[in-house]
């Protein structure tokens, strides 16, 4: 990351967001901001950076903003997976935070979005430039925030950038493990599923990297360099576990099957700490 002064707004801060104002404030000379639905006071100053309690929702909770804001970071997620919950968070909630935080200096706004505007693909390769075609809620609104994002963008001249992320794992987020040690989730033998994963820690990371990334396209996908069949995967994490051998079940039901590239990342100049998910998920277990 570059030294330019840098006052960093984080949208929806729970573990992606601190681990991202834990990374830009390693550098001096940058201020960040983290706004979240209710914190805990002593979680939050111990966190080291500013916190605010805010609705996304509702634009009357955001009248206080810090002033002269310069990158925006959305990485707000709903608490239930409903469209109107959905749409509350990522359409209009983005729509708010990005009115409200305007204002000259404004440089930059990452949105953090998901694989999930691609669709059903099969067994082809899924890269930034293939025809998204969400096939439900979860994605189609996600595209029309991308959408509405890119739109002000250009209307302000700012940059901005929609990342798609694959699928997060990491330490903390362990409901995979246990459900697949109690033989409790399966997979597909047939058709093959695709899975993609990245580990919080590298997408961590990569959004830290394109924010100050010189010259940045608009769409990343930040996914690691390890795309396999959900069967495949799901055996593989059951035997690090010590689990039954998963059994056959219906493909999840709002993940389409598709193999993500993450060439453009990498051609980025950004370099892979967990490129492989079960290398990844092998150190979790073992740190137990």
């Amino acid at each position: 990351m570059t030294n330019e002064p840098i006052r960093l707004l984080i949208a929806g801060c729970g573990d992606l967001g601190c681990r991202v104002a834990n990374i830009v404030l390693q550098q001096p000379g940058r201020d960040v901001w983290g706004l979240k639905r209710s914190t805990n006071l002593a979680v939050a100053q111990a966190a080291g950076f500013n916190w605010h309690v805010a609705d996304l929702s509702k634009p009357e909770t955001l009248v206080m903003l810090p002033t002269g804001i310069t990158h925006i970071l959305f990485s707000a997620a709903p608490d239930v997976r409903t469209e109107s919950a959905y749409r509350d968070v990522y359409f209009n909630g983005l729509k708010n935070v990005v009115k409200s935080a305007f204002n000259p200096a404004l440089k930059r706004i990452l949105f953090v979005s998901s694989s999930a505007v691609y669709g059903e693909h099969g067994d082809e390769w899924v890269d930034e430039v293939t025809t998204v075609n969400p096939q439900n809620f979860n994605g189609r609104i996600l595209l029309e925030s991308e959408d509405w994002l890119h739109q002000f963008g250009n209307a302000h001249n700012i940059k901005t950038l929609c990342l798609r992320l694959s699928g997060i794992y990491g330490p903390g987020r362990a409901s995979l493990l246990e459900k697949l040690k109690l033989g409790e989730v399966g997979a597909p033998s047939s058709p093959t599923h695709w899975a993609n994963r990245i580990h919080v820690e590298d997408a961590a990371n990569a959004i830290v990297h394109l924010m100050s990334l010189p010259d940045p396209m608009r769409t990343y996908l930040v996914t690691d360099s390890t795309p396999m069949p959900l069967r495949t995967l799901y055996e593989n994490l059951a035997r690090l576990v010590d689990g039954p051998t998963p059994p056959e079940a219906v493909a999840p039901r709002f993940v389409g099957s598709k193999r993500l590239s993450n060439a453009r990342l990498r051609a980025s100049g950004f370099d892979f700490k967990w490129p492989d998910s079960l290398a990844g998920y092998a150190s979790i277990i073992q740190s137990g």
